[in-house]
């Protein structure tokens, strides 16, 4: 069976986690939405099983996911699966949002959901874990993706989980999220160490940096994928002071190419 696996990322892990679902499926194609974000029209999946794996935001989807969700048409596939990748918990808000937009567009949603732990990058409030700490929760998330494989092969059908507290952080939080997201690289800055690289604007998913004189300005389209803080080889980039002594953070499976999902953007 042909599948092919949607996946938003900003530091490797929900690419991390598409990349191992692949290479136990086989025949699988890995396309990332940001690939898709500035097209038109419908998007029609050219295979039978379809997966979507994305990161938690504030208990709901990444604001490109949501989009990209109502766009898509799954009349032709068979089977529709979606992965989760969080540092916390609240996954089953994410996939019952994802689920809530399919069907309002074609009657049905997924057929299977389930959250994968990671290391959490929110840089913004907090710093990623690292050594022992991280090296075990990478090892957990493979257990997990293992675990998951096997229902997606064989093409199981799956009640999605359900959480009260993750329904009311997610009414709560998540359209706060929204107002603002675009909006919050003001907060970002470049300070002297920047090496004109342009890393930051290659790997941004949403297109949102350009580099300008050698340096890269923010557009007022963010994600918050906060992929440009971690993924600077120098750690030029900041949000405030407070970013200045956090741990950076990329997922080690994944390599800085791997990240530079808008080839018509590199610099």
């Amino acid at each position: 069976m042909k599948t092919i696996i949607y996946y938003f990322t900003g530091t490797g892990n929900s690419l991390a986690a598409a990349k191992k679902i692949a290479a136990v499926l086989g025949d699988c194609e890995l396309v990332p939405i940001a690939s898709l974000h500035k097209t038109s029209g419908d998007i029609v999946p050219p295979a039978e099983r379809v997966g979507i794996v994305y990161p938690l935001y504030f208990s709901g989807l990444p604001v490109m996911v949501a989009g990209f969700a109502r766009r898509l048409d799954l009349s032709h596939a068979d089977y529709t699966f979606s992965v989760v990748t969080l540092g916390g918990a609240g996954g089953s808000a994410g996939l019952q949002q994802l689920d809530s937009i399919l069907r309002k567009r074609q009657g049905h949603g997924l057929d299977a959901g389930f959250s994968v732990t990671m290391p959490g990058n929110y840089i913004l409030m907090y710093s990623s874990p690292t050594g022992k700490k991280q090296i075990e929760i990478l090892a957990w998330a493979d257990e997990q993706v293992a675990a998951l494989t096997g229902p997606v092969a064989r093409c199981e059908k799956r009640a999605l989980p359900s959480s009260l507290i993750s329904h009311v952080l997610h009414t709560l939080i998540y359209p706060w999220f929204t107002c603002h997201v675009h909006t919050d690289d003001r907060k970002f800055s470049v300070n002297d160490k920047c090496t004109s690289c342009g890393t930051c604007a290659a790997i941004c998913p949403a297109g949102n940096i350009e580099m300008v004189q050698g340096r890269p300005v923010w557009k007022h389209h963010c994600e918050l994928c906060c992929g440009c803080i971690h993924i600077c080889p120098v750690q030029a980039i900041q949000a405030g002071a407070k970013t200045e002594k956090r741990v950076r953070y990329r997922n080690p499976s994944v390599s800085i190419t791997d990240l530079k999902q808008r080839p018509e953007e590199k610099p």
